[in-house]
């Protein structure tokens, strides 16, 4: 487990790093404003195809039936399945994004200025395209969109058809899971993120002068970054036997059984990302800098999360899956167990790292351009409302692919709905008193209450769970994480009060000096506590340095 996820993890790293690279150059170029609000919704909903699929409901789906195919109908059968799925999803997304750009040019025709649909960001003769941050524009007595809905809708238009070069990454990426190939998927991300990052750096100053126009640049630079994502994953594919060729989806069985399983599957293994854009889509109305202030920490948290969470999940889900088939439920368990263990020791230290640092990490990374420190309180406070719930995201994704290994996708879809729907209405009521910190807390607690629920039905399952060895390091684990967190605030007190954050140097250290310190005490004190997670992970490590 630790060897494949680990590899994982290195690539998701690179890619995350990366990741976090591109939200730097982002926040530098754009700041917080009702620009960088627009392009991030407008980004946000293809984006959730992206998390979905990629990390989530398609794979769960299509994993534990390309490896029952392998097992007991050869390779032969194995790839054919796999050509009829990836038929059925060229047609599938090819349809959806093509009405939602039909719907959004009408919308715009008619809720926008008249010469709109010819351009992607002229403004009329006769009327400034972006006359102020939510500047109402009137056509008669028809309809009207502040300017950056326009913006919005306008950017989603062009962004849209990257959920089709989404859908084929993500095909791909489950088949070389189900074959064992992880590092590789995992790495995928990282073209993304480089072309992306090349948009702004390269092409933004090619579309005009002014933020609003040069928005564009930066749509663009999504589609050529799923293409080159999905461009990616082939060379492996095809070293590994597979080659595509249509076969027809209508009437196949494994389609409709994947389809059958992924769309309830959808909500149950992505409520984090779900809760995310519905959230979004109201604070996009409710002020300015909301949207990309909450983005701004989710992308922060989406570190940890990526690293630890979604690699185990990924690995956990082909490994789980082959012994469902077997029906082998004790190593089931402890599989489970020990993906749980590893899990919630890597992400509660840096759930408090994230709480208690947030500020220093915000002003280390993002501070500067038009990011401002009035942007970095904005974001600290997003960010210190959201990282206490990491554990419970992770924990989520974790036992939801633990049913659909089972083969039970209806589970998750339920319990997934109901917090929802609790999420939303919280995160609603908070936008107003808390405004960017609001869905943060509501996301925080009801990520907690999908755990426990999605526990509590796989124990029913299972008739046991067998975690009795986990909650017993859990009670050690937690006084720790408080102890490091402690430790991490008096560092970083002490860094402030007598060096400052004057320099790039001095930023850097009160991130690191205090974390590395906290993380040290953490570590070792686990070790002495005799915390399985924390002796195996310490032991892989040495061997790997050793054979080196």
């Amino acid at each position: 487990m630790l060897k494949a996820s680990g590899a994982m993890a290195a690539a998701t790293l690179t890619s995350r790093v990366l990741g976090m690279v591109r939200e730097m150059v982002y926040m530098h170029f754009m700041g917080t404003g009702w620009v960088n609000d627009a392009f991030q919704y407008a980004f946000t909903i293809p984006n959730l195809f992206r998390r979905l699929l990629g990390e989530g409901a398609l794979t769960a789906a299509f994993i534990p039936v390309f490896k029952e195919k392998e097992k007991l109908h050869g390779e032969k059968e194995m790839w054919r399945a796999s050509n009829a799925v990836i038929s059925g999803l060229i047609i599938a997304a090819s349809v959806v994004t093509a009405l939602v750009m039909i719907g959004i040019s009408i919308a715009l025709a008619y809720g926008g200025h008249p010469h709109e649909a010819t351009s992607f960001w002229d403004p009329p003769n006769d009327m400034p395209a972006f006359t102020a941050i939510d500047g109402t524009i009137h056509l008669g007595t028809s309809a009207y969109f502040s300017d950056k809905t326009i913006l919005m809708l306008q950017l989603l238009r062009m962004m849209f058809p990257y959920m089709i070069l989404v859908c084929l990454a993500a095909a791909m990426m489950g088949m070389l899971n189900a074959r064992g190939h992880f590092f590789i998927p995992a790495l995928g991300a990282t073209m993304l993120n480089i072309v992306m990052i090349a948009s702004v750096l390269f092409l933004a100053p090619h579309f005009g002068k002014e933020l609003p126009e040069q928005i564009f640049a930066l749509a663009l630079g999504v589609l050529a970054a799923g293409a080159a994502q999905a461009a990616f994953q082939m060379p492996t594919l095809w070293r590994d036997g597979f080659s595509y060729r249509w076969v027809s989806p209508w009437r196949d069985a494994t389609v409709r059984r994947v389809v059958k399983q992924m769309i309830p599957g959808t909500v149950g293994v992505a409520a984090f990302q779900i809760n995310v854009a519905l959230v979004q889509g109201v604070a996009f109305f409710v002020g300015t800098g909301i949207v990309s202030s909450f983005n701004g920490a989710v992308r922060l948290m989406e570190l940890p999360q990526g690293m630890f969470g979604i690699s185990l999940a990924t690995y956990l889900l082909p490994t789980l899956s082959g012994l469902a088939t077997d029906k082998n439920y004790p190593e089931f368990r402890a599989t489970l167990r020990h993906g749980l263990g590893t899990l919630i020791f890597l992400n509660l230290i840096a759930s408090v790292l994230l709480v208690v640092l947030a500020e220093p990490i915000v002003r280390l990374l993002f501070e500067r351009g038009a990011f401002t420190a009035v942007s970095t309180q904005h974001v600290t406070f997003a960010l210190q409302c959201l990282a206490p719930g990491l554990v419970m995201f992770s924990t989520v994704n974790i036992l939801a692919r633990a049913f659909f290994a089972l083969g039970d996708t209806q589970t998750p879809m339920k319990i997934s709905l109901v917090c929802l729907a609790i999420n939303f209405a919280a995160a609603c009521a908070l936008l107003g008193p808390l405004r960017e910190g609001g869905p943060g807390v509501a996301n925080s607690v009801t990520s907690c209450l999908n755990a426990a629920l999605l526990a509590f039905a796989l124990r029913k399952k299972l008739g046991k769970l067998e975690m009795a060895s986990l909650r017993k390091d859990l009670g050690l684990l937690v006084p720790l994480t408080l102890l490091a967190g402690f430790c991490a605030w008096e560092c970083r007190q002490l860094w402030e009060n007598t060096f400052g954050h004057a320099t790039l140097a001095l930023k850097i250290g009160a991130v690191f000096v205090p974390a590395g310190i906290a993380g040290g005490i953490y570590l070792l004190a686990a070790l002495g506590g005799k915390i399985p997670a924390a002796k195996e992970m310490t032991e892989f490590a040495l061997a790997k340095f050793k054979r080196r």
